[in-house]
């Protein structure tokens, strides 16, 4: 229930980021933020309680790279610059490449090998602050939250790459036993 109240969450988001009434963003951010929280919350009541299934493992990170790539599409849009736009890139490119890569594995029988790091638990903590923050937008207390936003997804581009490296190193063996596999076939 609670990833699908991430998923359900996201056109509201969508919504009220672009909406006119006063403190849009702000309520884009905090439900947005809201969202995000579940997605810990889920992750305890799952293991806490055994209430684990199959398809709960393939919604759950399905709910979360729509939030994060959705979001940062918006962000970039209604404020693009050369830096953002690399970033969004980075973070999506990651998302698809450890899914395709996630997926492959599965398919060899191998997806223990690609479980989910730390790397990329404080890589999603970091996004999901960094965008709610630069969702939010306008100065809170005179700090400006928009660039603390942006300051924390810069740290998190650089774990993406991070655990993408960790990812890719945990299958590296299975990616060459393929490619040896193949060339002793074609030749």
């Amino acid at each position: 229930m609670l990833t699908l109240f991430r998923i359900a969450a996201i056109p509201v988001v969508v919504v009220c980021f672009y909406s006119q009434i006063p403190y849009a963003r702000p309520i884009a951010a905090i439900i947005f933020g809201i969202a995000a929280v579940t997605d810990l919350i889920d992750g305890w009541v799952a293991r806490r309680f055994n209430q684990q299934s199959r398809f709960g493992e393939f919604l759950d990170p399905v709910a979360d790279k729509l939030m994060v790539a959705i979001v940062l599409v918006m962000l970039v849009q209604a404020q693009s610059g050369w830096f953002e736009d690399v970033i969004a890139m980075i973070i999506i490119g990651r998302e698809i490449t450890i899914s395709a890569l996630r997926e492959w594995m599965a398919t060899i029988g191998e997806r223990a090998n690609v479980k989910v790091s730390m790397a990329g638990k404080i890589k999603t903590t970091l996004q999901m602050f960094g965008i709610a923050f630069m969702v939010y937008h306008n100065p809170l207390f005179g700090i400006d939250i928009y660039a603390v936003g942006f300051g924390l997804l810069v740290v998190a581009a650089f774990m993406t790459l991070w655990s993408m490296v960790i990812y890719l190193r945990a299958a590296w063996p299975f990616i060459m036993a393929d490619a040896d596999a193949g060339t002793s076939q074609d030749g």
